[in-house]
């Protein structure tokens, strides 16, 4: 078995390649494509022995050629996708961050037997056109954000009907705080997640409560639901990932540990019978599980979302892009993060008709809109 892997020097893709080294010997890695790590690129390839690489910082290709072996294939943009387009793999993960990891969801769906999905813009930007795959190639996406992937076990095991789904949310550094009264609150502040460690935007996002926003368009797209059976409840705990409501009035929470080597395993898992035994979920060791309701003089951005006209994919896209546009300006100080909900809301208003048809329609509106952007809010 072999498996093509996108953003092997992320967090993700270099977590799968550990995973890989101590559970499965028996998968090959194939292909390995990176963005601009050369250095850390150069050991992974070293230790796992691709066939086939790609960078995309063309400026360090050089380096790369010069520090690894000759008979590894260094492709170039196009002659990636023509080899996607034109081969098989039984296993991708896809776990580039931003809107231009949509340039490679096309020929891995065609080239892959199953894709490990992590690349939440793919989904966001993208997402309306999942409607139009045939069911085969809809059957191939494998979600592994740890909300979607609960979701995908969950209604993959289950006939009963769905009333709603809630997705879980720690709260972030904030909760319990009105937002308004948080003008001073610094960038590092904000960026202090109070249960993991994770990178700057993630941190904001989850203080605003804008990743789960986003997470609720990812399950939108991905399972087909409509958003007035999606929602949101704040769980500080962050043990169970999400809570069924079924029509029967039964609930079902899906609890694992904390761990993205527990959605990356089962994805590799799939057709082997391998098990972790230091993974079980031990409910004896949580005393206390809270929840409560998303309050909107905390959270407003989730107000803001849920009156947001969603059935125009341009307004997803709008307001994902005003977000990572008002985190950067609030990362170099040019607005508070009580301003964050302010720039969403003027990005959002951006009067841009265009069809989105395609995945070449989706990347030029992005494009465009980031012109439109910088003509209205001058700051830099």
């Amino acid at each position: 078995m072999n498996i093509n892997i996108f953003g092997s020097t992320g967090i993700i893709g270099s977590k799968t390649l550990d995973i890989i080294s101590c559970y499965f010997p028996n998968i090959k890695v194939n292909l390995l494509c990176a963005n601009t790590n050369v250095r850390k690129f150069i050991k992974q390839i070293k230790i796992y022995s691709p066939k086939y690489v790609y960078l995309n910082d063309v400026s360090k290709i050089d380096f790369l050629r010069k520090n690894i072996r000759q008979n590894i294939i260094i492709f170039n943009f196009d002659e990636l996708k023509s080899y996607l387009f034109n081969s098989k793999s039984e296993l991708t993960l896809l776990a580039i961050s931003g809107y231009k990891s949509l340039n490679y969801l096309e020929p891995i769906l065609t080239n892959t037997e199953s894709l490990g999905l992590v690349s939440k813009e793919a989904i966001v930007s993208a997402g309306h056109l999942f409607k139009r795959f045939p069911k085969k190639i809809k059957n191939k996406i494998y979600p592994l954000d740890s909300e979607h992937f609960s979701i995908f076990h969950n209604i993959k095991n289950n006939n009963l009907k769905v009333n709603k789904i809630k997705l879980t949310a720690s709260g972030g550094p904030f909760l319990g705080k009105k937002y308004y009264s948080l003008k001073h609150i610094s960038f590092t502040d904000a960026s202090k997640h109070p249960k993991w460690k994770m990178g700057y935007k993630n941190s904001i996002d989850s203080a605003t409560l804008v990743n789960k926003c986003l997470e609720l368009v990812e399950a939108h797209y991905l399972f087909n639901l409509s958003f007035k059976k999606l929602d949101i409840v704040i769980h500080p705990e962050s043990q169970i990932h999400s809570i069924f409501e079924y029509n029967n009035y039964i609930y079902n929470m899906i609890a694992f540990q904390n761990d993205m080597l527990i959605p990356i395993f089962s994805f590799l898992n799939q057709k082997f019978n391998y098990f972790i035994n230091n993974k079980r979920f031990n409910i004896t060791n949580h005393k206390s599980l809270n929840f409560s309701k998303v309050k909107n003089q905390e959270f407003p951005i989730y107000k803001f979302f849920n009156e947001l006209n969603k059935s125009e994919p341009s307004n997803i896209i709008k307001f994902n892009v005003g977000n990572e546009y008002a985190v950067n300006l609030f990362k170099n100080k040019y607005i508070k993060y009580t301003e964050i909900l302010k720039i969403i809301n003027k990005i959002t208003s951006i009067n841009m008709e265009y069809k989105l048809n395609n995945i070449k329609d989706i990347i030029y509106y992005h494009e465009l809109l980031e012109i439109k952007i910088s003509e209205k809010l001058n700051y830099y």
